[in-house]
C-alpha cells in the first residue's frame, strides 16, 4: 500500500507542477481575462486536483485512525475523550458567538445571521484551541526545564 500511495502522490504532484507552470506562464493579466470570460479550464483543473488531494488525505487519515484504534494500537477511551473535548470547544464557541446584525456581502450575496454565527463560533473555537495549544507547549517546556 505504501508503494501505491507513493506512486499516487508522485503522479498528482507531477500534474500539479505542470498545471502550476502553465498558470505562471499564462501571466497575470491574461489569467484574469481567462477567468473573467469563464473559459478557465486550467484553473478549474487545478482546483479539482486540490479537492481530490484533500479528499484522499482525509480518507487515508480516517482509515489509519480506525486501523490503529481497533487493532490494539490505540485507546478508544482516550480517543473518545479527545473527540468529546473538541466537540465541546466547538459548541462553546458557537454558543458564545451571538451572530452579527451587520449585513456582509460576498459576491452580491448577503450572509445570514446563522452563517455569521457559525463563522463567529469557528473563530472563537480557533482562539480557544490556540490558547490551549500555547499553554500546553509552555507547560511542557517548563516541565522539561524543571527535570
Amino acid at each position: 500500500m505504501h508503494k501505491v500511495l507513493k506512486i499516487l502522490v508522485a503522479v498528482l504532484s507531477l500534474i500539479g507542477i505542470i498545471g502550476l507552470v502553465r498558470i505562471i506562464m499564462t501571466g497575470e493579466e491574461e489569467a484574469k481575462a481567462i477567468i473573467g470570460s469563464g473559459e478557465g479550464i486550467l484553473f478549474e483543473t487545478m482546483s479539482s486536483i486540490a479537492y481530490i488531494i484533500l479528499i484522499l488525505a482525509i480518507v487515508i487519515v480516517v482509515i489509519f485512525i480506525f486501523k490503529n484504534l481497533f487493532t490494539g494500537g490505540g485507546n478508544i477511551k482516550n480517543t473518545l475523550i479527545g473527540v468529546g473535548a473538541f466537540v465541546a470547544v466547538l459548541l462553546i464557541g458557537y454558543l458564545m458567538s451571538g451572530g452579527d446584525t451587520k449585513e456582509y456581502f460576498y459576491n452580491d450575496i448577503i450572509a445570514t445571521d446563522s452563517e455569521s454565527q457559525l463563522v463567529g463560533g469557528g473563530l472563537i473555537a480557533f482562539y480557544i484551541l490556540s490558547v490551549v495549544a500555547i499553554l500546553a507547549m509552555l507547560f511542557s517546556g517548563v516541565k522539561k526545564i524543571i527535570k
